[in-house]
C-alpha cells in the first residue's frame, strides 16, 4: 500500500498476465482505478512510481514550455535592449511633454505707418492622439459629437483620428477659426472625453483689402502648407499646421513675418491636462514691414482707374506710381482684384472657383506679371537711342505729311495729313510715328538705328528681363528680332517690322512696371533703379532693424543732354500735344500717352506715363487702361486724378 496526498492506493500484479492494476479505498471498498500492461523495458518485473507516468508527454510539456519561455525571454530582451529608448519616452511622455508655441507673425504698415495688416486670435478644435480613448467604441461616439462643430462626418473624423500614431502628440486640427459657440462647445467635451483640446492660434486680417482691394496684389495672403512641401517646412522648424506666405509680399518676405517657433517642457496628468510648466523657450515673434506704398495714393489711383474704366465699359487694367529718385513703389493698382481676407480662414470652394473663372482674372498681378504690346510709350526709348547714338541730334527734322510708303506697303501717322516739320521735341509731345519711323528703321539714304541697336537700348533701358521687385512672378517682358521671327514664324525681317517695333507696335511687349521704370531714367537724369516695396525691415516692438538702400540696375547710358531732351518733349506733350489735359494742374507735368494695337477684332489699349514736377520729380506714373481706346482719352484722367490729390495733400 502506498499513501498518495492522504489517500492510500495499492498497486498488484496479475503474475499471469503480467497487467498491473491500481486501486484505491473509498468509502470502505477497493476500487479499481486504472490498469495497463507491463512494458518490455522492464523484463525484471519491477515496479516503479516513474513507470507510471507517460515519458514522452511530459518531455514534450517540457518542450513546449520550454520554447515558450525562450520567446517570452526573446520579446523581453528586444523590448528592453531594441526598444528600451523608444517605450521609455513614450512612458515619460505620459508624464512629461514638449509643446509647441507658435510664433506671432510680423505686420505690415504703409510708408506713414498705417497699419494694413494684423493678426487675430482665434481658437480650433484639435485632439491629442496619444491622449485619445482607446476603446473603439468610445472612439466613435466622440467622432459624433465632434462632427457638427468640425463639420466633417462622424465617420470621417474617425478615419482622421485612426490614421494617426497613437503614440503622436501633436495636435490633429479638425476645424480651424470656431465661433465663440462652437468654442463652448468644444470646451465642455473636452471635459468629457481625454485627448480633445481647444487649441489656440491666429489668422491674418488685412485691414483695408475690403474697400480697397488693390492691395491685395501687393500683400498677397497666407495658406497651408503643401503635401508636397511639408518634409521640407518641418525640417526648417514650421509645424504641421502652419500657415505660409503664398503671394504676394507674405510669399516674398515669409522668412522675414514668419518668426521662430517656441516650446515648453510640461507635466501632464492621465487626461493629458497641464499640470506644471517645467521649461520654456519663448517663441520669437516675426518682424514687421514698412512699405513704400502710400495707402492713401494708392486709393485714390485705384478709385480714379475704376472710375475712368467703368465710363468706357471695362474692368481691367493697371497703374504704377515711382519715386524717380530711388525706385520706391508708392502705387501699385491692378484691377480687378479680390479681398485676400478670402484666403484667410480657408477659401470656401466656391469662392475660389468664382475667382479662378472670372474672365477678367483678378488673381492676376498685371502690374507686375501682364505683358502688353507697349504703343507709344516706346518713343521714348527710341528717341533717346537715336539721339545718343547720333543718328539725328535735336535740330534733326522729317516733313509728317501722313506717313512713310515702301513699296506696296504703306506706314501711317496717326494723324491724317500728317504733322509737318518735326524735330525730337514735337515727335514726342505729338507722338509722330513718320519721325520715328525714320530714326528706327531709316528710309532711302538716311540710315536709321535698326533692330539690333534698337533692341541694345530696350534692354539697357530695362526690357526683357525682370527688374527685380520684391514680388514673386514679375514677367520679363519681350523685344522681337529677325533670329526669333524665322525661328518662330518661319519669316525673314522687314523694314515694316522695325519700323512697327520703332513706334512701339508689333511683337513688343512690355509690363506697366518696365514703362515706368524707363520713365524715371528721364526723370532723374539718367538712372534706372530697381524698383522695390519694403521701405523698412522692424523688430516686434517696432525697433528699427534695417533700411532698404535704392539698387541701381543701369546709368551713364544717356547723356544728361539727351535725357534733357526727351524730357522737353514730354513737357511739350503737356503744353501743346497729346497730354493737354494736365496742363490744368497745379504743378507742372511731363507726360506721353500711348495707343497699342494688339487685336484685329478688339479696342486698342490706353497708355499714359508722366513725371512731376516738371523743374524737380518726385513721382512718375503709368496707367494702362485695357481695351479702352486712346491713352488721351482714358489713361491721362488718371494721372491727373492722382496728380492733382498728390500736389494738394503730399
Amino acid at each position: 500500500m502506498i499513501y498518495h496526498n492522504r489517500n492510500p492506493f495499492v498497486i498488484s500484479v496479475d503474475s499471469g498476465s503480467k497487467d498491473y492494476r491500481v486501486s484505491r479505498r473509498a468509502n470502505g471498498k477497493w476500487l479499481e482505478v486504472d490498469s495497463f500492461a507491463s512494458r518490455k523495458s522492464n523484463p525484471n518485473n519491477t515496479t516503479s512510481l516513474g513507470s507510471l507516468v507517460n515519458v514522452q508527454a511530459i518531455n514534450l510539456w517540457l518542450v513546449l514550455i520550454m520554447f515558450g519561455l525562450l520567446i517570452l525571454l526573446g520579446r523581453a530582451a528586444y523590448l528592453q535592449i531594441s526598444q528600451g529608448n523608444h517605450f521609455s519616452t513614450v512612458a515619460e511622455g505620459n508624464r512629461i511633454r514638449i509643446r509647441d508655441i507658435k510664433a506671432s507673425r510680423g505686420v505690415i504698415y504703409d510708408r506713414h505707418r498705417n497699419l494694413l495688416v494684423e493678426n487675430i486670435s482665434a481658437f480650433s478644435l484639435a485632439v491629442i492622439p496619444v491622449d485619445l480613448p482607446h476603446d473603439e467604441d468610445e472612439r466613435r461616439r466622440l467622432a459624433e459629437e465632434l462632427s457638427p462643430i468640425a463639420e466633417k462626418s462622424g465617420e470621417e473624423i474617425y478615419n482622421l483620428m485612426k490614421e494617426q500614431s497613437p503614440y503622436s502628440y501633436q495636435p490633429l486640427v479638425l476645424r480651424e477659426n470656431l465661433t465663440d459657440d462652437q468654442a463652448i462647445v468644444t470646451e465642455i467635451i473636452s471635459s468629457r472625453y481625454p485627448g480633445v483640446t481647444l487649441y489656440s492660434n491666429s489668422y491674418r486680417h488685412y485691414l483695408t483689402t475690403p474697400n480697397q482691394p488693390s492691395l491685395s496684389h501687393i500683400l498677397g495672403y497666407t495658406g497651408k502648407i503643401e503635401e508636397s512641401k511639408l518634409q521640407e517646412y518641418l525640417a526648417n522648424g514650421y509645424l504641421i499646421d502652419d500657415y505660409i506666405g503664398k503671394a504676394g509680399l507674405e510669399m516674398s518676405y515669409e522668412k522675414k513675418l514668419k518668426g521662430v517657433n517656441g516650446k515648453e517642457q510640461v507635466e501632464v496628468d492621465a487626461l493629458g491636462e497641464t499640470k506644471e510648466i517645467l521649461a520654456y523657450q519663448k517663441a520669437l515673434p516675426g518682424n514687421n514691414l514698412v512699405l513704400t506704398i502710400d495707402s492713401e495714393l494708392q486709393k485714390v489711383a485705384e478709385e480714379s482707374l475704376r472710375k475712368n474704366l467703368k465710363a468706357n465699359n471695362k474692368n481691367r487694367g493697371a497703374v504704377i506710381g515711382l519715386d524717380p529718385k530711388s525706385g520706391e513703389v508708392l502705387i501699385m493698382v491692378s484691377l480687378p482684384a479680390y479681398d485676400n481676407n478670402l484666403f484667410t480662414r480657408g477659401i470656401k470652394q466656391e469662392d475660389f472657383s468664382n475667382l479662378i473663372n472670372d474672365p477678367d482674372k483678378p488673381l492676376f498681378p498685371r502690374a507686375i506679371s501682364g505683358e502688353y504690346p507697349s504703343g507709344s510709350t516706346f518713343k521714348l526709348v527710341v528717341g533717346a537711342a537715336a539721339l545718343e547714338e547720333g543718328v539725328a541730334n535735336v535740330n534733326t527734322g522729317f516733313n509728317s505729311v501722313g506717313g512713310v510708303a515702301v513699296g506696296k506697303w504703306f506706314f501711317p501717322d496717326w494723324k491724317a495729313g500728317g504733322h509737318g516739320w518735326t524735330t525730337i521735341y514735337k515727335a514726342i509731345a505729338e507722338s509722330v510715328n513718320t519721325y520715328f519711323y525714320m530714326v528706327g528703321g531709316g528710309y532711302n539714304d538716311f540710315e536709321g538705328l535698326g533692330v539690333n541697336r534698337i533692341k541694345k537700348y530696350a534692354q539697357a533701358f530695362g526690357l526683357t528681363k525682370p527688374l527685380g521687385i520684391d514680388l514673386p512672378n514679375e514677367a520679363d517682358g519681350f523685344f522681337p528680332d529677325p533670329e526669333w521671327k524665322e525661328k518662330t514664324k518661319n519669316e525673314i525681317w522687314y523694314i515694316g517690322d522695325t519700323y512697327n517695333i520703332s513706334i512701339g507696335q508689333g511683337d513688343i511687349l512690355v509690363t506697366p512696371l518696365q514703362v515706368a521704370a524707363w520713365t524715371s531714367v528721364f526723370a532723374n537724369s539718367g538712372i534706372l533703379y530697381q524698383p522695390y516695396l519694403v521701405k523698412e525691415i522692424l523688430d516686434s516692438e517696432n525697433n528699427l532693424i534695417e533700411t532698404a538702400k535704392p539698387r541701381v540696375i543701369n546709368q551713364n547710358f544717356i547723356s544728361q543732354k539727351n535725357i534733357a531732351a526727351i524730357s522737353a518733349g514730354l513737357r511739350q506733350g503737356v503744353t501743346s500735344g497729346s497730354a493737354r489735359y494736365l496742363s490744368g494742374l497745379p504743378i507742372a507735368a511731363a507726360a506721353k500717352t500711348g495707343t497699342a494695337q494688339w487685336s484685329s477684332n478688339k479696342e486698342n489699349h490706353a497708355w499714359a506715363t508722366a513725371f512731376a514736377p516738371y523743374e524737380n520729380p518726385q513721382i512718375v506714373l503709368t496707367v494702362l487702361a485695357e481695351e479702352s481706346g486712346e491713352g488721351s482719352r482714358v489713361a491721362i484722367p488718371v494721372v491727373y486724378d492722382i496728380l492733382k490729390w498728390w500736389s494738394e495733400n503730399r
